[in-house]
């Protein structure tokens, strides 16, 4: 591929990489996600698109690649919520990728060597596009970017890597050009656009106070209660979702809790400097899991990749040794680099978390069996139990598949699942009380005082949030009586301060701001945001309602928009505007494709070795 991507290409058609709007690309790693390799094997099969199989070992691949960017982008503090939510992700983008190659090899969409040529040529490799390297005055520079790849010192892997992207992206391109067709975006769009990005109002207000204009509490018939459920039920779907009273005791890191770290940490270096290999060290004690599996190796990585601490050290440190501790925000780093140039370094690193010594665990540990011991101890209780070991207790903590998250001990999922089989089991109490969970900030017990499994709530659960609406709804409705007379007080001649004053509310002031920024006090795309760009300056609109409240506009100032500045960005915006329109339509098309699509999700099954 090295001779493919460094000769001189022809005159070759442009093919429009539109590539931005998937979320992470599959890299093939000596196989595809059918898991046929080379010698014609199969591999264990987590399920199927259509009949045609995902592998263990492609979602094991794709999984290691999102789980490192993960660490990168969170500096390597990646939560169990987090590792779920990936987890679903990365067999979300599998099926995704199935489904794109079956639609590819339908409409026969292929790439040729010379397209390839041609894009690693002309069209800059993301990964490394924004590199300095490759900048001038700020912009990339295509003529460096040429002599980059036509020198000797280019790594074939970057190469190989290049030419894998455009493999994968340039057929996608296509299918994404097939299912636009057609798309334009005119003159007129892109001016309303323009103008409802630019043109401002300002507008004096007055929000109708239901307390003072409807003080009354409406009554509400059981009758309207149920003609509302049978007429809004799409809206009682809910997650699954429990509520706990939880008792946790927190992992507090100390100044003593480093030091042991460190110590920690030396040991292992005069380990490695005493003949131990680096590589079964890394694996065995480094807390980066996907580096561990490769005996700490971080492959080649680019100067200002890493957080500074370990950037400086990993530039400075002689080749082939081992550095003292290194510490950083992710804990203690020992490191070995194993080639170096200016700017760039090969190394392996073993990284060791700060963390709470083998003593202070032990301690925390005899605490957190206390506590379960005496919650489920009768008579004793989680209160109780809780005050004797010096545990925080929190109540009424709502955690659902939306909002896994439980204050003081992080992500709840674990206690989410514990609830799902206590609410199933026959012989469960009334308000069970958990094992001992751990989470990375907290050893904890919940007990369960509610459950709620996936699903449509029942009218009886319904039945108070219906009620509170139908009473706002009511009170609104009053309220709404209220302003209009105070909007024919106003346009029968009293001034707006008047009539407001004269029912207890205030005039207030709001803009200048657009038809589309987000808008504090009136929400989006609103019948306020219309109000105060479609009446008259100097005019007061009827009562409009949003989910804000109620309100009465008046505007006073409002400015229009430049045209001969946007006839200058016209093409520009014209393009963003396309390339969202394209995203918005494989978005529907990906869609209906899954609907349409015969998948099979063994997962579970194989996960848990069934």
């Amino acid at each position: 591929m090295m001779q493919l991507i460094r000769s001189n290409a022809g005159k070759f058609l442009v093919i429009p990489i539109i590539v931005a709007f998937i979320a992470w690309m599959v890299v093939e790693i000596g196989m595809d996600i059918t898991g046929v390799g080379s010698g014609g094997y199969r591999q264990g099969e987590l399920g199927r698109v259509n009949d045609q199989p995902i592998t263990a070992q492609a979602y094991q691949a794709a999984y290691d690649q999102m789980y490192q960017r993960l660490q990168q982008q969170t500096g390597g503090q990646v939560t169990p919520e987090q590792v779920r939510m990936l987890r679903e992700q990365v067999w979300e983008e599998l099926v995704n990728d199935v489904l794109m190659r079956q639609e590819m090899a339908r409409r026969g969409i292929g790439v040729s060597d010379a397209e390839i040529r041609f894009a690693a040529r002309n069209v800059p490799y993301p990964p490394i596009a924004n590199e300095e390297i490759f900048l001038t005055n700020g912009q990339f520079d295509l003529n460096k970017y040429h002599s980059f790849l036509a020198g000797p010192t280019v790594d074939a892997n970057l190469l190989n890597e290049i030419e894998q992207y455009f493999r994968n992206a340039i057929p996608q391109s296509k299918l994404v050009r097939e299912l636009n067709a057609g798309l334009w975006v005119s003159d007129a769009e892109l001016w309303r656009a323009w103008q409802d990005q630019n043109e401002t109002a300002t507008v004096e207000y007055v929000a109708l106070d239901l307390s003072r204009l409807a003080p009354a509490e409406p009554q509400v018939s059981d009758a309207e209660v149920r003609a509302h459920y049978r007429e809004h039920q799409e809206e009682f779907d809910r997650e699954e979702s429990a509520r706990f009273t939880v008792a946790y005791l927190p992992k507090t890191l100390t100044r003593a809790d480093s030091l042991w770290t460190l110590q920690r940490a030396q040991q292992l270096r005069a380990e490695i400097v005493g003949g131990a290999d680096f590589g079964e060290v890394a694996e065995r004690e480094s807390s980066d899991e996907v580096s561990a599996r490769q005996g700490g190796d971080l492959g080649e990585f680019r100067k200002g990749q890493f957080v500074p601490e370990f950037d400086a050290a990993a530039f400075s440190l002689p080749v082939g040794e081992v550095s003292e501790p290194v510490l950083s925000q992710f804990g203690y780093h020992l490191i070995k680099v194993e080639s170096r140039t200016d700017s760039t370094a090969r190394a392996r690193h073993v990284l060791i978390p700060i963390q709470k010594s083998d003593a202070d665990l032990t301690r925390l540990d005899a605490k957190a069996d206390s506590l379960e011991e005496l919650a489920q101890r009768p008579g004793t209780g989680l209160d109780r139990a809780a005050r004797l070991v010096g545990a925080t207790v929190r109540r009424g903590v709502t955690v659902s598949d939306g909002v896994a998250f439980i204050p003081g001990v992080g992500s709840g999922i674990e206690a989410l699942e514990w609830a799902s089989g206590e609410a199933t089991a026959r012989d469960a109490p009334a308000r069970p009380i958990s094992e001992v969970m751990e989470t990375d900030q907290a050893m904890y017990l919940v007990q369960l005082e509610s459950y709620h499994p996936k699903g449509r709530m029942t009218l009886r659960e319904a039945t108070p949030q219906i009620r509170r609406e139908l009473i706002l709804q009511k009170k609104r409705e009053a309220a709404k009586v209220e302003g209009r007379k105070l909007v024919a007080a106003v346009r029968g001649g009293q001034t707006l301060a008047q009539a407001a004053a004269a029912r207890g509310l205030q005039v207030q002031t709001a803009g200048p701001f657009t038809r589309v920024a987000q808008n504090p006090i009136f929400g989006q795309a609103n019948a306020a945001i219309g109000a105060a760009f479609g009446t008259p300056v100097g005019r007061v609109s009827d009562v409009v309602e949003t989910p804000a409240g109620l309100f009465i506009i008046r505007p006073t100032a409002r400015t229009q928009a430049d045209r001969r500045g946007w006839e200058a960005q016209k093409e520009s915006q014209r393009q963003a505007t396309t390339f969202q329109l394209q995203q918005e339509a494989y978005q529907r098309w990906m869609a209906s494709v899954r609907a349409e699509a015969e998948i099979v999700d063994n997962r579970d099954q194989a996960f848990s070795g069934a």
